[in-house]
């Protein structure tokens, strides 16, 4: 082949691929319509270390990490087995494993106590305020998370948060959990806009990595500083608190 056919075929495949580098760049730079937040990344779950800290001094933290290491295990076993439960029996489920694993006895009123945090889970301080500042820019706002409708109406209540969340979306409707790409496709779905203009709000690396997978623009609180996930999903935005997504969202 000629040295100058070589240098425009190779030349001509250059510049197409850059064009449709730019393309995809154009299209995941789309305006943003809505922001779904995992129920996490607005509920703080800190209030049941309390509890547990109360009941068994020195070991709370201990229990605690073992029941939610259980609590996403058990929703990620049951999705791939095929043998679905909502939430609230998982959360249940996985508080028994971890007290028998630590050797400890739970009370009905401290397994009630424990279960009743989740029922009504305390905001986070800066959730009222972002909410406030992105649906004052006119987005549509939704909760998109695996905890039950009842959990995050009770979280909603309980924080005063009511009237700012256009969609209460749980997993639970689709009878999966994230990172399910079911459970993902309640977002556009419900708020009747395309994925590629909501942004989804992460409390975990995870759920960022399967967010991104399914084609939302992601970005992550990363409250605890912990690293990126090795999933070939890099967030588009990371940021410590919701004061952080607000100005990222501005900036975009």
């Amino acid at each position: 082949m000629p040295i100058a056919r070589r240098q425009f075929l190779v030349s001509t495949a250059a510049a197409l691929l850059a064009g449709a580098a730019r393309a995809r760049a154009a299209q995941n730079t789309r305006p943003l319509r809505a922001v779904a937040f995992d129920g996490l990344a607005i509920f703080d779950a800190r209030r049941v270390l309390a509890v547990a800290d109360s009941a068994f001094p020195g070991r709370g933290a201990e229990l605690v990490n073992a029941w939610r290491t259980r609590q996403f295990d058990y929703q990620w076993l049951r999705v791939s087995g095929a043998r679905y439960e909502d939430f609230e029996r998982v959360t249940a489920d996985s508080l028994e494993f971890a007290a028998r694993l630590l050797g400890v006895e739970l009370s009905a009123d401290l397994r009630a106590a424990l279960l009743d945090v989740y029922r009504g889970l305390d905001a986070w301080p800066d959730a009222e305020p972002a909410l406030r500042a992105l649906k004052g820019a006119g987005l549509k706002l939704a909760l998109l998370s695996n905890m039950t409708a009842g959990m995050l109406h009770g979280g909603i209540e309980r924080a005063g948060l009511r009237g700012l969340f256009d969609r209460v979306l749980s997993t639970d409707e689709v009878g999966s959990f994230k990172p399910a790409p079911r459970s993902y496709a309640l977002g556009p779905s419900a708020l009747r806009v395309p994925v590629e203009t909501i942004l989804f709000v992460a409390s975990a690396g995870w759920d960022a990595a399967g967010a991104k997978w399914f084609g939302y623009p992601t970005y992550w609180v990363n409250r605890t500083a912990a690293p990126v996930e090795e999933l070939d999903a890099t967030p588009d935005g990371i940021g410590r608190d919701l004061d952080e997504l607000v100005a990222f969202v501005r900036e975009r």
